[in-house]
């Protein structure tokens, strides 16, 4: 069941456990009242819908890996019955590793892999969202219900200016025929591992992806966390990107102009940053997980 480091009294895991849920509902709120009137959001749904999150997993806290949880005056803590948890002799509860590691060490193993080898490299700032003006270039059809802001021809315009050079296989897999060709990379699946770089958005966005496959290994704190950046990276994702969101109250985050660059430049930097300390955490859970099993 892998070694403890840490007891938690009932008195403090109920108090991170009743915070963490708050903190929950309000980081879901909108998508929660949107889904119950059957509402679209071009921007937030792509957290739920690409990544598959549940507004009700997200809301369970966990202690993560190395934690025990003291029994209170009702008896062993909830998540004594909840999947890869184990309950001591004495009511203690905590996760349960050798039985995750049966379960997803493989999983385990290339995430630790993956966030390790992105950590290891500088952050490249110089792609500009491109992304997202390759997946509608010299095509009529798009994914969103938008006007695009500088029409048509304007986009494709923007696009054939520039260089491009997608490094996330997630990314490029979405691009036009006509723009895959324009890319000064080819991502694979099988090349993540060696092209992931944390300038990336959606590599920082990914956070979110690794602490979920994760699950309770992961401290609520530190899984909200990851969720809340994945928000914040999204929004700047689609104020950069050819799509006119003014219907949604968004500015336009330019990146044809020298300022529209420049912004989108220290906004990526900033995220980055902040990725690249969730990433540590997440690299140090599965290191906590990995090392005493060897696997």
């Amino acid at each position: 069941m892998g070694s403890v480091t840490a007891a938690l009294a009932p008195a403090t895991w109920l108090a991170r456990l009743r915070a963490h849920e708050e903190r929950a509902d309000s980081l879901t709120a909108g998508h929660r009242a949107r889904r119950a009137a059957r509402e679209r959001h071009a921007i937030d749904d792509f957290l739920y819908d690409y990544y598959g999150t549940r507004p009700s997993v997200l809301r369970r806290w966990h202690p993560g890996v190395g934690v025990t949880l003291e029994p209170g005056p009702d008896g062993p803590a909830p998540h004594r019955t909840w999947r890869w948890y184990a309950t001591d002799a004495d009511g203690g509860v905590r996760f349960d590793t050798e039985a995750f590691l049966a379960d997803r060490a493989e999983s385990v193993r290339f995430i630790h892999r993956l966030l390790s080898s992105i950590a290891s490299r500088p952050a490249f700032t110089g792609c500009f969202g491109l992304h997202e003006w390759a997946m509608v270039y010299r095509q009529r059809a798009h994914r969103h219900p938008l006007p695009l802001r500088l029409g048509q021809e304007g986009t494709d315009a923007v696009v054939e200016s520039h260089q491009i050079r997608c490094t996330h296989f997630d990314a490029f897999r979405f691009f036009t025929p006509d723009a895959v060709g324009l890319n000064r990379l080819r991502p694979t699946r099988e090349s993540q591992v060696e092209l992931d770089q944390p300038g990336c958005l959606h590599a920082s966005m990914d956070c979110h992806k690794w602490a979920t496959k994760l699950g309770p290994a992961v401290p609520g704190e530190l899984a909200l966390d990851c969720f809340a950046l994945a928000g914040d990276i999204r929004l700047l994702d689609m104020q950069a990107s050819p799509y006119d969101f003014s219907s949604y109250g968004e500015r336009p985050v330019a990146i044809e102009t020298p300022e529209g660059k420049a912004e989108y430049v220290a906004r990526q930097r900033e995220f980055a940053e902040r990725a690249g300390h969730l990433r540590a955490r997440l690299i140090e859970v599965c290191a906590t997980m990995l090392e005493p099993a060897g696997v």
